[in-house]
This record gives C-alpha cells, sequence and structure tokens, in this order.
C-alpha cells in the first residue's frame, strides 16, 4: 500500500505541472511531467510486480 499512496502523491504533485504545460504551454513543465510519468510508470511495475507475488504466494 506504501507504492501505491507514493503514486497518488506523484499526481498530485506533477498536477501544476501539467497545467502549465497544456494549457500555458510552458516547456520546462512538460519536461517535469515527462519525468514524472516515468517515476509513475516504475511505481506502477513495482506495484504489479508486488500484487503478483502476494497474489501467487497466497495459494
Amino acid at each position: 500500500m506504501e507504492r501505491f499512496t507514493k503514486v497518488r502523491e506523484l499526481l498530485a504533485s506533477v498536477e501544476a505541472d501539467a497545467e502549465k504545460f497544456y494549457n500555458a504551454g510552458n516547456n520546462a513543465a512538460g519536461t517535469r511531467l515527462r519525468k514524472a510519468m516515468q517515476d509513475l510508470k516504475v511505481l506502477a511495475q513495482e506495484i504489479r510486480t508486488e500484487v503478483t507475488e502476494k497474489k501467487n504466494s497466497a495459494k
């Protein structure tokens, strides 16, 4: 559950950059957004692995 909480925090922290990039055309915010999305991808994969391991160990 800790990683899922990190995902929510990451999304909340990058929301302002998404707003700046899409609505104000701020390219630096787009760079920060891309990095955050890569971090999100890594966290999502870690969660997927954790869920699979937990699911398979319960059998």
